[in-house]
């Protein structure tokens, strides 16, 4: 069977081979680092992709700019002291006075623990739209590019 071969990436005849412990399909020159286990009898079809390329989207989520006025606003309209805020939330009320004050950013979990009980949107998402490319030529790097010959 023709297809690229997991050590060196060349598109050749594959057998299967036991390689440091692990049955990998190998061209005919790669076998010769393992032991060969199988030799595929016949050909039934022969399949190949190139450069096939996938559209992708990756969901960025990150804290709003105006964080620190947006959490002081909450905390004054519903009549809390940072100190309240800080017990009801089971964080310090140092992290409150440093978030307010713009000194220190929240992680995200303790951003959704404030948004959920103060009713406010700190964390704003970003979808980023990606092609990725797939490609079984040369430039791809194998297990072979690792591997040293014993």
């Amino acid at each position: 069977m023709i297809a690229s071969c997991d050590l060196c990436g060349k598109e050749k005849k594959i057998v299967k081979a036991k390689v440091e412990g692990t049955t990998l399909n190998v061209c005919e020159n790669c076998a010769e680092f393992g032991e060969i286990i199988e030799i595929p009898k016949e050909v039934i079809k022969e399949v190949k992709q190139k450069n096939k390329s996938i559209m992708e989207e990756e969901v960025i989520e990150y804290l709003s700019n105006d964080y620190s006025k947006k959490i002081k606003q909450a905390r004054e309209k519903i009549n809390l002291k940072q100190e309240e805020l800080a017990k009801r939330l089971a964080i310090k009320e140092s992290l409150i006075h440093k978030f307010e004050s713009g000194r220190q950013e929240p992680d995200l979990n303790t951003a959704r623990k404030l948004e959920n009980f103060l009713k406010i949107k700190l964390i704003e998402k970003y979808k980023e739209k990606y092609e990725k490319k797939t490609s079984k030529g040369s430039d791809s790097f194998t297990i072979g590019d690792i591997i040293s010959k014993k």
